[in-house]
């Protein structure tokens, strides 16, 4: 139900390394050989009873005027909603982080309408590769990520950030991969301009070990 690549990890520092300002952040390809987890997110349909908090959609700020160029980097800032009109998506982030296994931490299951940032990694608008993940349903219902298979190149999706921007992405392609056999340099590796990946599971649920056998990788640039 989570997004789940079966590959190694989105880099970063490790969970127990503090981060030291912008050089001391990781390109996303950098150390992802380190890690080689089963799946990116460990357990799959458990409603978490105890959802993480997440930011508020309004800053309380004015919105900060952009004067910048397409595909010109934004400056780093926090994530704070994700609005993809053709799917009817307006959600909230929380942070996610990786766990001691390597294994990027999902979102809380119980919250169908919350999608995760990897946080020690690219924010989206920064220049390189941000990652966004969320659940394709839950034990109970649908959830934000249902209808991300229906994006395709040129459609259009928002992030709200901390900083009242709001960075502006196009879709580049939209493709699903086996768990056994994603392309993790392609989908992690760093990139000279600001890209976003969307990433949940898809394909079928293998109840034997409780995981879908696909994800499904929505690529796409700052416009």
């Amino acid at each position: 139900m989570a997004a789940d690549p079966s590959s190694p990890t989105p880099s970063g520092p490790a969970a127990h390394e503090q981060r030291a300002g912008y050089g001391g952040r990781l390109t996303l390809w950098g150390v992802a050989a380190v890690f080689l987890a089963v799946s990116m997110f460990g357990g799959h349909r458990q409603p978490d009873d105890k959802p993480e908090a997440h930011p508020a959609s309004g800053t309380g700020a004015p919105p900060a005027v952009d004067s910048r160029q397409p595909d010109e980097a934004l400056p780093r800032s926090a994530p704070t909603r994700l609005r993809i009109p053709k799917i009817s998506v307006d959600a909230p982030f929380t942070t996610l982080e990786l766990a001691d296994s390597g294994q990027l931490q999902p979102p809380p299951a119980a919250d169908t309408n919350l999608v995760g940032w990897y946080a020690d990694g690219v924010a989206p608008g920064e220049r390189g590769t941000a990652i966004i993940a969320g659940h394709v349903d839950t034990v109970t219902s649908p959830a934000v990520f249902a209808n991300l298979d229906r994006l395709e190149p040129g459609d259009r999706f928002s992030v709200q950030r901390a900083d009242g921007r709001t960075a502006e992405f196009v879709v580049d392609s939209t493709e699903t991969f086996a768990k056994d056999d994603f392309p993790s340099e392609r989908v992690y590796a760093d990139a000279s301009r600001p890209e976003a990946r969307l990433i949940t599971c898809a394909g079928d649920y293998d109840r034997t070990v409780r995981d879908y056998t696909d994800n499904l990788v929505v690529f796409a640039h700052l416009v």
